[in-house]
């Protein structure tokens, strides 16, 4: 009997009613029962907590929480993790470059070594389309080369007289936008291209080292004769392994903007070592 008496209870209605003082006019009325008010509570509590895991998750009020990064902190562990990992890819780089240059000095293949591409960049979708203007340019430029001797007149006795009869192809048509000035630690030359555009070998030669790096992005090397050594930073794309060997005009790359540090937009920046010392790649090289 008593728990039937219970069960009937949760079921009756309780009404809240508010009254004007003065005229006993009824404003406002609520009926419940208490079955009704504990569902009612029960989801205010449950949308109160989903609301704040929801704010929490997602803005940054997260931040407030005690021992919470905020997102200096984030991106300081971020750029830290990124430096550490291309500090331990250059070191591979540089001990793989002297077992190169042995194995060439010593006149064995080097090994093959290139780092592995950045996977959020999608290079599948670059496509070479000729057209008729593009076709007139190739064959105009062609006309020029057969006349561009690039290197001036060098005396017998000069100390560079090991390169005075070679010819520089040019690597990538554009505007140069920094010049050689080795005071300021630019030991190369900046010229800006268009977007996609392939990127030439100066001379004959032995890819020697291929990677990237968080300054100079895609970087490749050759190896020439007479010491020479030329260096290609800033690639968007490597079309050459370690060990290949390429000749003076042949495509090794396309132009880009890659590397964090040292770039504003699709440029190339070459460098030329001769006997472990770098040269003005203008004097060689008509761009």
């Amino acid at each position: 009997m008593a728990l039937n008496s219970n069960k009937t209870t949760w079921r009756h209605k309780f009404r809240i009613t508010i009254y004007n003082d003065h005229t006993f006019e009824e404003i406002w009325q609520a009926r419940f029962t208490k079955w009704g008010t504990f569902i009612l509570i029960g989801s205010v509590i449950i949308s109160l907590i989903a609301l704040t895991t929801i704010l929490i998750a997602f803005t940054n009020l997260r931040e407030f929480i005690p021992g919470y990064p905020d997102g200096n902190m984030r991106r300081n562990i971020i750029m830290t993790a990124y430096r550490l990992d291309s500090l331990e890819k250059e070191l591979q780089i540089r001990d793989q470059y002297f077992n190169n240059i042995n194995a060439i000095i010593s006149g064995e293949e080097p090994n093959d070594f290139q780092s592995i591409q950045d996977t959020l960049i999608s290079y599948e979708n670059i496509t070479f389309n000729k057209s008729a203007e593009d076709s007139l340019l190739r064959i105009q430029i062609e006309q020029e080369e057969q006349y561009n001797l690039s290197i001036s007149n060098l005396e017998e006795n000069n100390k560079e007289k090991n390169i005075i009869n070679q010819h520089f192809f040019t690597p990538l048509k554009g505007m140069v936008t920094n010049s050689f000035n080795p005071v300021d630690n630019h030991f190369g030359t900046d010229i800006v291209g268009e977007s996609n555009t392939i990127v030439s070998a100066v001379l004959d030669g032995t890819v020697v080292l291929t990677g990237w790096t968080l300054e100079t992005g895609y970087i490749i090397e050759i190896q020439h004769k007479n010491n020479l050594i030329s260096v290609y930073k800033h690639n968007a794309e490597l079309l050459k392994d370690v060990g290949t060997v390429v000749k003076a005009g042949e495509t090794i790359s396309i132009i880009g903007d890659s590397g964090e540090l040292y770039t504003s937009g699709p440029h190339l920046h070459i460098e030329i070592w001769h006997n472990g010392t770098p040269i003005d790649p203008e004097q060689y090289i008509i761009f």
